[in-house]
């Protein structure tokens, strides 16, 4: 066929062309990949449909499709991926932030604001932060909030800072080069993380779009699943200040396993919450009363 000659006509041709590659949803993979490719609103797709397309906005609409129908990510073609209101940068060593992470963000963080208010500071530690997704979006949330992401990968270290960077964050966030727990100094309000809790026996049967692009290392939980758990649970005690609470992101199958690996270190379980899929998702644990 001729190629596309107008906005509306390559959005139709991304979408027939997905929807041949077999994309479950070849419809929203081309919506989401023109108005990024071209910095578009919604709006715009509307309105603007009869504008003419050059051959370079052409060429990077077929190398898109390319690197699609090699199952690429929509969001890691489009190198950036939007969570809890932050526009966040992807690299190579980062995880893709998903929609259910928010959902630590969203349970932790009146913690964070109830601690702010009796203390007027409050600090976080985000344990295999990645792009910074959950430390950045609870300091954006609450100004009070200082935070520390804590990574073992020194790409994802570099962009969790340039994320701090471009949400004017930086000034309260500081990364570390760190193996859980073995690099960080001092005592926090909160600790948060989202660690690898897939069995290493499950990796090569995920989705493409997962097990060739995430990262292993923050996918890959070991035999049963539970190895970062119990690095957390190991050290946290130790870390975390009076008052404080620590809330994990959990695989859909793990609450009990994961709530007996924090109380036999001194925690109990605060509450608990499902994902939009109604699974299992999230923990969030305080010390034992003494």
């Amino acid at each position: 066929m001729a190629r596309p000659g107008t906005l509306s006509a390559l959005h139709g041709w991304l979408r027939r062309e997905l929807a041949d590659a077999g994309l479950a949803d070849a419809a929203t993979d081309a919506r989401v990949l023109i108005l990024g490719l071209f910095d578009l609103s919604a709006a715009e797709l509307l309105t603007r449909g009869d504008r003419a397309v050059s051959e370079a906005e052409f060429a990077t609409a077929a190398a898109a499709l390319e690197r699609r129908r090699k199952r690429e990510p929509v969001h890691r073609i489009l190198g950036a991926r939007d969570f809890y209101g932050l526009t966040l940068r992807l690299s190579p060593e980062t995880l893709e932030p998903r929609p259910d992470t928010e959902i630590l963000v969203e349970r932790i963080l009146p913690h964070a604001q109830r601690i702010a208010d009796e203390k007027g500071c409050v600090r976080i530690l985000d344990l295999g932060t990645g792009t910074g997704a959950i430390v950045l979006a609870l300091l954006n949330e609450c100004p009070a909030a200082v935070g520390v992401g804590a990574d073992l990968a020194p790409g994802a270290l570099r962009t969790a800072r340039e994320n701090a960077e471009a949400a004017g964050l930086a000034a309260r966030f500081d990364a570390v080069e760190s193996d859980w727990f073995s690099a960080i100094e001092g005592r926090f309000d909160i600790i948060v993380s989202n660690p690898p809790y897939i069995r290493t026996d499950v990796v090569a049967a995920l989705e493409a779009e997962v097990r060739d692009y995430d990262p292993g290392l923050a996918l890959d939980g070991g035999r049963d699943g539970l190895v970062a758990y119990r690095r957390i649970a190991a050290d946290a005690l130790a870390h975390l200040e009076t008052g404080g609470v620590i809330g994990v992101e959990i695989g859909y199958d793990q609450r009990q396993d994961v709530e007996a690996l924090f109380e036999l270190k001194g925690f109990q379980t605060l509450e608990t919450a499902r994902d939009y899929g109604g699974n299992d998702r999230v923990v969030v644990f305080a010390a034992k009363a003494c």
